[in-house]
């Protein structure tokens, strides 16, 4: 059931990438080989880095599209009805697949919060732009692309760049085409386990970046998220919480991100304050078990800031 919306400035956002099917068991460990485990809880839900976004940042006010790989499958089916749900409009690059979407299986350890994922991600779906990307990417204010769909996120990126909507990057992990896309971005928000080629060191990542895209973090869990835009340089600090469940509180932070970049006019100087938002947003997802069930606390929100920063 879809979260009550934040009353925050509602923008547009256009999240194009991975949806899959996530089931996810909290255990009291993490199993070793040849062994069986007993869950404590189990949840279905829509996953993928541009879904989690998408749900993040229509929970938060925002109008939101999603342009994916889906098909005719059940599974497709019952992503596209949660998502409906969160009144995202769901675009399917794919209506004629029959294959099942992706399936995440995800163990989230209960004492630390921390996840093991398997998952066959977008392998071998790497569909063409739909005829209706132009419309789409003109509705929106914000792009953000989470590196699936090579193609699809490439069109779309050259399409916002024409456009002039902004295109945020989510860097999750390094793959080849991502060399092409982060020549269309307007903002990369990496994670800090983030590497480009020959850049083994974070600060190196970092920089080579930089040289490519103005405007950029890199996020660090519970380290200061490191943020540049030109030459100029910083830190945000996160939020001190109690860690449930970490899975998918980077996607959080990405929707809240782009949800905050939406919502005013984006000229890069508020980077900061847009990036300290989002971590507010992930600090509040990751203090509870199962992928939906902060988004019942997430009005509160706005009044985040008695929150202690690291």
């Amino acid at each position: 059931m879809a979260a009550e919306q934040a009353e925050t400035p509602a923008g547009s956002v256009l999240c194009v990438g991975l949806a899959t099917v996530d089931v996810v068991h909290r255990v009291p460990a993490f199993p070793e080989a040849n062994t069986k485990l007993t869950a404590t809880r189990q949840d279905v839900a829509a996953g993928g880095p541009a879904t989690n976004a998408a749900v993040t940042a229509a929970a938060l006010g925002s109008r939101v599209t999603l342009l994916t790989a889906l098909g005719t499958h059940p599974l497709a089916h019952s992503v596209r009805d949660e998502l409906t749900a969160f009144r995202i409009s769901v675009r399917d690059a794919t209506p004629d697949r029959v294959d099942a979407p992706g399936v995440s299986s995800v163990a989230v350890h209960e004492g630390t919060g921390e996840r093991s994922v398997v998952s066959a991600d977008a392998r071998g779906v790497d569909p063409c732009p739909p005829a209706e990307l132009t419309q789409l990417v003109s509705s929106a204010d914000v792009l953000l692309i989470d590196g699936h769909h090579p193609r699809l996120a490439l069109a779309a990126a050259q399409t916002a760049a024409r456009l002039g909507v902004v295109v945020v990057f989510d860097a999750g992990r390094y793959k080849p085409h991502h060399d092409q896309l982060l020549d269309w971005a307007d903002v990369a928000v990496c994670s800090g386990d983030y590497r480009l080629p020959n850049c083994e060191q974070e600060e190196r990542t970092i920089r080579a970046l930089a040289e490519r895209v103005a405007v950029g973090a890199m996020t660090r869990g519970h380290d200061p998220i490191v943020w540049w835009r030109d030459d100029l340089r910083g830190e945000v600090p996160v939020p001190v919480v109690s860690v449930q469940d970490t899975l998918g509180a980077g996607d959080v932070f990405h929707g809240a991100f782009a949800h905050a970049v939406a919502a005013g006019a984006w000229d890069g100087g508020k980077v900061a304050d847009h990036l300290a938002f989002a971590a507010r947003v992930a600090g509040l997802r990751v203090q509870f078990a199962g992928p939906r069930t902060w988004l019942e606390k997430l009005p509160s929100v706005v009044d985040l800031g008695s929150v202690q920063a690291r």
